[in-house]
């Protein structure tokens, strides 16, 4: 703690919980305040806000050393909401300066139906405040390693706590879906090959829970996904920047080979609907170098009242 040394260097170890722990500036005499709180409780390090001492949680387990005052001037980035994506969500920092060496990049996505909004915390840290259903957040990061999710509702009923993973440089979506006996937290890796030539990355996924089997195909016969099932996530596949309607059936035709790419849909297809019985369809107008990924969410409690929630990263 400061001010340590002249070169202000920590003092290593930190005490055990309990022991207490110099504060500056303590009183007259730098006598150690006690008890110092437990790991992962935080604790106060000097000068806080407007000379306060506020916590900075956590601090690291005993030996492990901690901040220093004034440390570095580096002040985590926030993350914002993109137009007609977050509905609301506001995106708290997930990393303080240099003290994690590695991350993960994570966003949560609701699609819990019939739920009101929640709020989400990772470890002991807020990570959105308002989450409604069918919104996403942005990507915030938080430390690398095993986390506890909580999703909780405004009113702090805690809904499910669950222990997830989080690899160092990964990106993932989480989702809140329904299940039988209430809901779960869905894990969905976001790692895809960057766009090159002009060319987009493109994959739909099934988080709608009152849905069947379903086949994505284009209006001109060609089956981008087939037997889509509820929480099935299609593999991405590149698509070449144009107009797309696709629709949602149950059908028994073939789909196009895996390693096809998607090309564009001929103008006088637009408008046309496939001689089959659809449950919804999607129009969308791709441009080059995004990643966009379509989920199906539920809509209504009938069976395959589907809509989409569209996301585009860059």
């Amino acid at each position: 703690m400061y001010p340590g040394d002249m070169e202000g260097e920590p003092v290593i170890p930190l005490p055990n919980p309990g022991e207490g722990g110099p504060v500056y500036p303590g009183d007259m005499e730098g006598e150690p305040v006690i008890p110092l709180p437990n790991p992962g409780e935080g604790g106060p390090v000097y000068p806080g806000d407007d000379g306060i001492a506020e916590p900075v949680i956590p601090l690291p387990n005993p030996g492990e050393g901690g901040p220093v005052y004034p440390g570095n001037t580096v002040t985590g980035p926030s993350w914002g909401c993109s137009s007609g994506i977050c509905g609301g969500a506001v995106i708290l920092p997930g990393f303080v300066g240099t003290l994690w060496p590695s991350a993960a990049k994570v966003r949560f996505l609701n699609a819990a139906y019939n739920y009101p909004a929640f709020r989400i915390f990772v470890g002991n840290r807020r990570f959105v405040n308002l989450l409604n259903y069918a919104s996403a957040t942005s990507y915030g990061r938080v430390a690398a390693g095993f986390q506890t999710v909580t999703v909780m509702g405004p009113d702090g009923y805690i809904y499910i706590q669950k222990t997830m993973p989080f690899q160092a440089n990964g990106v993932s979506t989480i989702a809140i879906i329904n299940t039988a006996g209430g809901m779960d937290l869905m894990q969905i890796t976001d790692s895809c090959c960057p766009p090159t030539n002009g060319m987009s990355s493109f994959r739909i996924g099934n988080l709608a829970y009152n849905s069947g089997p379903m086949d994505v195909l284009m209006s001109d016969g060609r089956v981008v996904y087939a037997d889509l099932r509820f929480k099935e996530v299609g593999a991405f596949k590149r698509i070449v920047p144009g107009t797309y309607q696709f629709f949602y059936a149950d059908t028994d035709q073939m789909p196009m080979p895996a390693s096809a790419d998607i090309e564009t849909l001929d103008s006088a297809w637009l408008g046309v609907y496939p001689p089959h019985e659809t449950f919804g369809s999607l129009y969308l107008n791709v441009v080059s170098n995004a990643i966009y990924t379509v989920y199906l969410l539920q809509s209504g409690t009938g069976r395959n009242q589907i809509q989409n929630l569209i996301l585009m990263d860059r």
